[in-house]
């Protein structure tokens, strides 16, 4: 056994059997929060000691194997299998991105473009509920404002199910579009921007907000062109005074309604900045993320002509547009997760 793996199995066993520990004291299991957070420690530690039992148990079998030359023809197969765990086992042990197992909020706006830009932002609207679909999880509009032109100059929307931030996190940014618009006569290609923001969904108990800190204003719903949709005041806008961070809903016909889709998109844009702000801190580990999702950063170029898209955080070029814009994602999010845990386990080595 390999000094460093034993080491790395003897610190988990001890982790695991923390975790246990936690998970049967009465004092825990009485208090809901602390039960679920050792009930999530317990869950996250789980896939990684079971490796730890496969490894040791195929490292003595391998010991046995080159002891006895019956079993000798095995040495080959054993060491391949061993190397493989001992890497899946690292992986399991890089540390997770505490946000990952939650819920996601999207903000998607038009860029550069005008009316295409707005047209683009309704085709990437499209493309990740799609993808959202076929990933099984669940989404809704929280709140939009449609172009007259088509599709959305700014539409927000939550995705929900295990590990939707872990998935949608690497699509936060600018998107960039190359092709002919419908309303171009000459036939000339067009570049088109609209920008995505990623924000993992807050509890309440997570974000809490103090009502004094908010200002409320109610109004009259509006439709493109600014059109009266209804007649009461159900639109709402609430402005976060302490940040000047401002959120306006106005779909629901019910103004409680808006309140509290306004109040789901504040408190996750309030954990945002929150992260955002431990992460500056943390300037000193910048080099190991991949992008930060940030609306300038631009991630992905789609290029019609040609039916290829190019995500430049890994440069990686597929050419199949016309799946990819139907919501076929995997080979992107694959690529950026495998990235992302390549670098992790490159700064564990050098800590």
């Amino acid at each position: 056994m390999s000094e460093s793996v034993e080491r790395l199995i003897e610190e988990l066993e001890r982790s695991f059997g923390e975790a246990q520990e936690r998970m049967s004291d009465p004092a825990v299991f009485s208090d809901r929060q602390a039960a679920a957070e050792a009930g999530r420690r317990l869950k996250e530690l789980e896939g990684a000691h079971k490796l730890a039992q496969d490894w040791t148990a195929t490292n003595d079998d391998l010991e046995a194997a080159r002891g006895d030359s019956e079993l000798r023809d095995l040495v080959p197969e054993l060491e391949e299998r061993l190397a493989e765990l001992e890497e899946e086992l690292k992986v399991s042990l890089v540390e997770r991105d505490p946000n990952d197992a939650k819920d996601v909020i999207v903000e998607i706006r038009k860029g550069a473009g005008g009316d295409e830009g707005a047209i683009w932002a309704g085709d990437l609207f499209r493309m990740l509920t799609r993808y959202a679909e076929r990933r099984g999880f669940k989404w809704e509009v929280l709140g939009s404002n449609p172009s007259e032109a088509g599709g959305f100059n700014e539409v927000t929307f939550e995705i929900r199910g295990d590990g939707a931030y872990s998935v949608f996190k690497w699509e936060g940014g600018t998107h960039r579009v190359q092709r002919v618009p419908a309303t171009e006569s000459q036939g000339r290609i067009h570049t088109s921007t609209a920008t995505v923001a990623v924000m993992p969904a807050a509890e309440e108990v997570e974000v809490e907000i103090d009502p004094n800190d908010l200002k409320v204003d109610v109004y009259r719903s509006t439709g493109p062109g600014g059109q009266s949709v209804n007649t009461t005041d159900s639109a709402v806008r609430i402005t976060h005074l302490p940040t000047g961070l401002v959120v306006a809903m106005q779909d629901e016909k019910s103004q409680l309604q808006n309140k509290q889709k306004a109040l789901r998109v504040l408190r996750a844009r309030l954990l945002e900045l929150e992260r955002q702000r431990q992460e500056d801190e943390l300037s000193a580990t910048r080099r190991s993320q991949i992008g930060r999702g940030e609306r300038a950063e631009k991630i992905r170029t789609y290029n019609y002509p040609d039916n290829r898209v190019s995500d430049h955080r890994v440069n990686l070029t597929i050419k199949r547009l016309d799946r990819i814009v139907e919501g076929d994602l995997d080979e992107f999010t694959e690529a950026l997760a495998a990235e992302e845990r390549r670098r992790s386990l490159d700064d564990a080595a050098a800590a």
